[in-house]
């Protein structure tokens, strides 16, 4: 596992993995929204298996779980250890759902063996995308579909665009990344995630936008609500480790920036961000 996708086992592991657990309640609840749009276009049937693809502490597996019922089965996979330990721990006894700690896109994955693909935010890190879902596509039965959500491009991500906006002249600037290098945004061009569908083997491909605005920190006021957006976004996502090396003016400096552009944002007791998602499904081909 660790030859495939080597930078993002080793995050998973370890810091990434950390910042997740901390907040994971909340986390899965803001993205709850995202899964089960992208559960309602999959359409699971009672009695299917599902590979659900970085399933991180289980949520949406769990919630596949209940569309497939005891005579289906769920399989999430992560490369987060510390992730499907949670997930393992969550899921109650009798829920027809299995976790396992693989990379899909290169883990032996029984053949003809799944209905459907799944994933929530999971698939957009691969460092070869169009291998990892045409060895993906392998599990599948003929006929069997893929269905996941991810996010589409940072200028239509508040919980992105505003914090990073706000940071530009306080820390040092770096080159900008890659826009398909492995990341949270790498699938935001709608071309691109149908070449590689279609380079991975699928058929009947379908990419349609999901948006929603997402309560971002939460309090009983509005300035605590503020101040606990600021905190969420300091601690977890790309920001955390753009301040991660700052000296502590520095970071000081930037929360203030990312706090007056959060102040900007309507809500009372939260800070609505608007968010904006791709929904894509697709089929292998049934012969």
């Amino acid at each position: 596992m660790a030859q495939h996708n080597s930078d993002q086992v080793a995050d998973w592991n370890a810091q990434s993995a950390e910042r997740w657990l901390a907040h994971q309640a909340r986390l899965d609840a803001r993205l709850a929204i995202f899964g089960q749009a992208a559960i309602e276009a999959a359409a699971p049937g009672t009695g299917e298996r599902v590979l659900d693809i970085g399933c991180g502490a289980g949520a949406s597996s769990l919630a596949l779980a209940a569309c497939v019922g005891a005579g289906g089965q769920v399989l999430g996979v992560d490369i987060s250890e510390p992730l499907i330990d949670r997930a393992r721990a969550l899921a109650p006894q009798d829920t027809p759902v299995l976790f396992r700690v693989a990379d899909a896109s290169s883990a032996e994955l029984p053949e003809g063996a799944f209905d459907l693909l799944f994933s929530r935010f999971g698939v957009m890190f691969f460092d070869d995308p169009t291998g990892a879902f045409a060895h993906m596509r392998r599990a599948l039965k003929p006929g069997g579909r893929v269905a996941f959500v991810c996010w589409r491009g940072v200028a239509e991500n508040d919980w992105m665009r505003l914090p990073m906006g706000a940071i530009m002249g306080i820390v040092p600037p770096t080159a900008p990344p890659d826009p398909e290098a492995p990341g949270p945004f790498s699938f935001g061009d709608r071309g691109r995630v149908a070449r590689i569908l279609t380079a991975a083997g699928f058929i009947d491909i379908a990419i349609a936008p999901f948006d929603a605005s997402l309560p971002f920190g939460e309090g009983a006021t509005r300035d605590a609500a503020i101040d606990d957006a600021v905190k969420m976004t300091v601690e977890v996502g790309p920001l955390s480790r753009v301040l991660a090396d700052q000296p502590d003016d520095i970071r000081a400096r930037a929360s203030a920036a990312v706090r007056a552009a959060f102040a900007g944002r309507p809500g009372e007791r939260s800070v609505m961000l608007d968010s904006a998602t791709w929904i894509v499904t697709a089929r292998k081909p049934a012969s």
